[in-house]
Order: structure tokens, then C-alpha cells, then sequence
């Protein structure tokens, strides 16, 4: 039986041959490729190497070379289509019928494909076009370069309703073809099929095997209804099958041979392109969640590939979603790693803003699926009684459960009651957050997970590394509690900007509600008797990086007061930006509307930049 190149190419694309060859041959990993003994000879030393990425193996002792076809060949004594037979069906693929129809259409797929790359070509033609004007100015204010358009094949599609059919009809196409691979749209009611794209930035989506399948546009009129628009599904593009940067992310990881950088998966075009010429291995999914045969591909790549998704609300919703659907699929040597990241930047914003190390660094800040795991259990509701704590350990029990592999889900098992255990090691008498009532201050219920002394540590050990400007605030307020007396209901509300500050500041808004007037050498005695004592070390080494001129030693008392009040003044309008903003992004907020969206985040990112670069107090000050 023979067959056809395409479906070979596809069979040893879907599976990865450490997977194959490691149920036969005890792999270990070295590097960028997997090591073990021959299979073929006797030996002590292994010389027997599997390289993932260029999909073969070799073996220095016997000299023999190949895919993993020729491996369950030699060493299971099957013929070429036994073997082929064997892994069609590991790779869920169906083996192909013996008729001319197959062939006939295996040449159909290749006659559009050859409309797809001259459909790519005129697109980057109208980009350095007069018309493409506008598309140039849009990538110019991205801070995307001319020389770097064609590495990334970018075009413009004009907005001509048949602009893209007439070209490609004189040259020979027939519009029917061109409708059934997604490039023009037949009007239901019938009439003249038009372009599907029109007036949009134009991004050629690759398979895994390189090959142009589909194009995704990204409006010039921020009016338009869709701001990104993909093809369709075709006989060439499988969206659910299909991620955004693949081929080049693989160029990237090959020629890191010995880097154990993991494939990273973003969200959007723009910002698998900003990682990319960072130097980053950049993928992103055709605008939805990912499926489960995009994260096959990405483990045939990376053991531990990173998603990466925005740290405000709407962006730790996603990244919960990405843990549900992956988890019962974790197998030892196959999870997820998270970065979330801060400030409602983008990776194309870190990288026009920051630059291209500052995005590298923010990518290697990655948080394990577990510990993102039991974060989404643990914030589905307050675990201030009993009964709540015991819901939380019962969901940790079935999240568990829902792993496959049952090695692996009693270690997540034992890992998530470990986390619990560390969280609420004893239940002293609960800390109490303020509650106004009658213009006065009275004790309330018990606080949510993280804003107890008890939790502090806990929740310390579950974040990442704490804001520098959150802590030069909270070690403001350490040094001189009496600063803190103009904003005690709004660090009751918001704490220092930090989220693993919150025990803290709940700690020290009780204090001075209290009555308790400590001095700062005092009041660091309290909290390290109260459990705060690592985490006050810890912000004291944030602080230190931040710059803020209220902690400098020369300060006069006054000016370092009012300069304190002026940064938790502005942290505190950021935390409503953010929040506004994310209402907007998940659609909660009606009233919005792009403009204003705009203009909220224009205003958000300015006043980041300002605390950032200490021109706030500047400002402020000259205000």
C-alpha cells in the first residue's frame, strides 16, 4: 500500500518520538533531546538519542537513523504499513482509502493551497501600496519595523468588496475554490460571491508543517463589528488544530539547542510577534480557548509550555479556564506552567515600553498548574467558617481526581492538601477587618483568604514577587504608622496594591483602629510575634528596588508624608482603573464604549509609567 507524503508528514507531526520510543527505551532528558540505552546493542553508556524537535532518533553504537516508523520497525519486526497502521491510530488519524478519490482530492487541496500563497502575495503587495497607508501608519505606531513585515508575512486587504477575487480569477482561479477556502463569502440570498477580508491588516496562519492554511485581519475601522477576523474552516484550515506562530516558534527553539526554554502561548497575533523578535518561542490559538489537539502540539514541543495571560481579573479567569480543560489530560511530563502578568500590559506593550529583556524576564516569572489550581478552588468563595474550609479541601479532593493518570493525581492530591494544610496550619482566635458603622469603626466577620495574620505567610508563599512600589508603601507605613491615618478605609478596601500585602495591611488598619498607638520599632516587635516577621523581610527588600524618594534617609518627615500619600494616592486610582477597565473587557459594563475604553487605559498606563519612573511625585508635587 502506498501513501501519500502529505498523510506521512501529518502521522509523524501529531506524535512526538520520545512519547513513541520512551515506552520501549528508558529516555532521559539532556537538554534539548532524551537519552537512553541502545535498543539494537548491548551497552552501559547510553548513546541512544531522541531529538523531538527534528523528529528522529540516532544510535552511535549501531550507526542506525531514523523516524518513528523505522523504529517500531527495527525493533518490533513490522512491515512500513503495519507500522504506519500502528501509529495512524495512536494519532487518531484515519488511514487512508485505496481510491481515486483520495488522490483526486489530496490534488484539490493542493491547487488551493496554491491560491493561498498568491492570495499572501498580493496582500503584501497593497501593504507598501498607497492604499495600504493606513495599515503602515497602524504598524508604525505599534513599533513594528518595515524589515520586519515580511518575516512575518504581512499584507493589507484593501476594502474593495472584490478586490482579492478579481486578482486572483484573471489569473486563474475559479470563485468557487476561492469560496471553499475561506478567501471570498457566497451570499446566502444569493448574487455575486465578494471578499471576505476587506480593509484589514492581514496575518498568514501556518500549519505545524509550515505551510500557508488560512489568514487571520485585524481591522483599520474601529468601528467594525469583528476586530479580528480568521478564515473559516476549509479543507486546508482546522482551527482547533491550527496555532498562530508555530513553524517560527520551532525555528527559535531549534536554534537554542541547549536553552530549556519552554514554547510560550499568548494571546493574540501582535503578541506572539512582540515575543518572537524578543526571541521568545510565541504561540497563540486562533482567538478561542485552547483545544485539546493544540495542547497535543505543544507538548510534542515543550514538556511545560507557559500560558501567559493578562494579571487582571478577565485574564486569571482565562488562565482558570485553561486549567480545567488541560487537567484531565496532565500525564508526568506533560503540564502547563502560567504567567500572569502585571500592570494590564500585553507582551507588545512590555515590549515597546521596556524592551526586549524586560520581556524575556517577565516570561521566566511563571507560576506551577498547581499552584494556579488551587488559587481558582481556593477564591471560589470566602473560607472564613468551617464548612467553607471543608468545601475548598472537597474541591481540591474531585479536581484531583479529574487528572487521568493515577500516579499523577494522588501527587496533585498530596501537593493541594499540603497547600491547604500550609494555609490554615491552626485557627487562632480570627483577625477582624474594620467595619464602618455609624461614623464609627467596629470590629467585622472574619476576612477572606489572605487578609488573615495567619495567612499572611500562605498567601505570601502562593504569589509572586511582590510590586516594589506596593512594598516601599507598606514599609512607608511600617516606619511611620501615623502616615497611614488619612487612609485607613481605603487600605481597609484596597491594601497596598499588592495582593500578598493584603494580611498586612489588614493587620496594620486593626492596629491603629485599635488604639494602639506603636512607634515603628514596636509595632515590627508585633508583627514578627504575629507571623508577619518573613514578610516584612521580604518587603523590605522590594522597597529597596523601587526608588520611591519617601523612603530616602535625607527626607524631611512632612515632604515624605505628603509624597507617600501622593503614591498610595495614585495606586489607589489604578485599582479602579484596572477594575473598570476589566469590567469593560468582560462585557459586565454596558456603558462603555471603545473610545472611552481608550481613554481609561491610555490614562491607567500613563499613571503606571509615572509610578514606575517616580515622575508621579514629581507631578504631584507640582500640582
Amino acid at each position: 500500500m502506498r501513501f501519500d507524503d502529505r498523510f506521512l508528514e501529518e502521522l509523524k507531526a501529531r506524535l512526538r518520538p520520545s512519547d513513541v520510543i520512551g515506552r520501549s527505551v528508558k529516555l532521559k532528558r539532556q537538554g534539548r533531546e532524551w537519552v537512553g540505552l541502545s535498543p539494537f546493542s548491548k551497552e552501559k553508556s547510553p548513546s541512544f538519542f531522541v531529538n523531538d524537535d527534528k523528529g528522529f532518533f540516532h544510535d552511535f553504537s549501531s550507526g542506525k537513523h531514523g523516524d518513528v516508523i523505522s523504529f517500531l520497525q527495527e525493533t518490533e519486526r513490522l512491515s512500513f504499513p503495519e507500522a504506519v497502521e500502528r501509529l495512524a491510530a495512536e494519532a487518531g488519524m484515519q488511514m487512508p482509502a485505496e481510491d481515486p478519490q483520495a488522490a483526486e482530492r489530496e490534488a484539490k487541496k493542493q491547487g488551493l493551497a496554491d491560491w493561498m500563497d498568491l492570495a499572501q502575495k498580493w496582500f503584501a503587495a497593497n501593504l507598501r501600496r498607497s492604499v495600504g497607508k493606513a495599515a503602515r501608519e497602524y504598524l508604525e505606531k505599534r513599533g513594528l519595523p518595515e524589515d520586519q513585515w515580511e518575516r512575518f508575512g504581512l499584507g493589507y486587504a484593501p476594502n474593495d468588496r472584490e478586490g482579492l477575487k478579481h486578482a486572483l480569477v484573471q489569473r486563474g482561479a475559479k470563485p468557487g475554490d476561492l469560496i471553499e477556502m475561506g478567501m471570498l463569502i457566497s451570499p446566502e440570498g444569493g448574487g455575486a460571491p465578494y471578499d471576505r477580508f476587506r480593509d484589514r491588516l492581514m496575518f498568514p496562519i501556518l500549519d505545524a508543517r509550515g505551510r500557508l492554511v488560512s489568514f487571520g485581519g485585524r481591522a483599520m475601522n474601529p468601528d467594525d463589528r469583528a476586530k479580528y477576523l480568521n478564515g473559516p474552516e476549509s479543507p486546508l484550515f482546522h482551527k482547533g488544530a491550527t496555532l498562530y506562530g508555530l513553524p517560527e516558534a520551532r525555528r527559535i527553539l531549534g536554534a537554542e539547542s541547549k536553552s530549556t526554554q519552554a514554547i510560550i502561548v499568548v494571546e493574540g497575533y501582535m503578541d506572539v510577534i512582540a515575543c518572537q523578535r524578543a526571541g521568545l518561542p510565541a504561540v497563540a490559538p486562533m482567538g478561542t480557548a485552547l483545544t485539546e489537539d493544540q495542547m497535543a502540539l505543544l507538548w510534542r514541543v515543550s514538556s511545560e509550555p507557559v500560558l501567559c495571560f493578562d494579571g487582571d481579573g478577565a485574564g486569571q479567569r482565562a488562565a482558570y479556564r485553561a486549567t480545567e480543560r488541560a487537567l484531565p489530560l496532565l500525564k508526568p511530563g506533560r503540564s502547563f506552567r502560567f504567567v500572569l502578568l502585571e500592570g494590564g500590559q500585553d507582551p507588545d506593550d512590555i515590549l515597546r515600553d521596556k524592551g526586549a529583556p524586560a520581556l524575556r524576564q517577565a516570561m521566566t516569572e511563571t507560576r506551577t498548574f498547581a499552584e494556579v489550581l488551587f488559587r481558582r478552588e481556593a477564591e471560589v468563595e470566602p473560607l472564613d467558617t468551617p464548612e467553607r474550609r471543608a468545601g475548598l479541601k472537597g474541591r481540591l479532593r474531585t479536581a484531583a481526581a479529574a487528572i487521568q493518570d493515577k500516579d499523577l493525581a494522588e501527587q496533585y492530591r498530596r501537593e493541594l492538601f499540603d497547600r491547604f494544610d500550609a494555609l490554615f496550619p491552626s485557627r487562632p482566635a480570627p483577625q477582624q477587618r474594620p467595619q464602618q458603622a455609624g461614623g464609627r469603626w467596629k470590629p467585622g466577620p472574619p476576612p477572606k483568604l489572605g487578609q488573615t495574620a495567619e495567612g499572611a505567610s500562605a498567601m505570601q508563599a502562593l504569589s509572586r514577587s511582590i510590586e516594589p512600589i506596593a512594598a516601599a508603601l507598606a514599609h512607608g507605613a511600617i516606619e511611620d504608622p501615623e502616615r497611614m491615618d488619612d487612609h485607613l478605609e481605603a487600605i481597609a478596601s484596597h491594601g497596598f496594591g499588592d495582593p500578598s500585602l493584603d494580611g498586612l495591611a489588614q493587620e496594620l488598619v486593626r492596629l491603629r483602629f485599635g488604639g494602639q498607638t506603636l512607634d515603628s520599632a514596636a509595632l515590627r516587635r508585633h508583627l514578627a510575634t504575629s507571623g508577619h516577621d518573613a514578610l516584612v523581610r521580604e518587603v523590605e527588600k522590594a522597597a529597596a528596588k523601587s526608588g520611591a524618594p519617601f523612603l530616602a534617609a535625607s527626607a524631611p518627615l512632612a515632604e515624605a508624608r505628603v509624597r507617600w500619600s501622593q503614591g498610595f494616592d495614585a495606586l489607589t486610582r489604578v485599582a479602579g482603573l484596572d477594575a473598570a477597565l476589566a469590567s469593560a473587557k468582560s462585557g459586565a459594563d454596558h456603558a462603555f464604549d471603545a473610545s472611552a475604553f481608550s481613554r481609561l487605559k491610555a490614562e491607567r498606563d500613563a499613571l503606571r509609567r509615572a509610578i514606575k519612573t517616580g515622575t508621579i511625585w514629581d507631578d504631584e508635587a507640582s500640582s
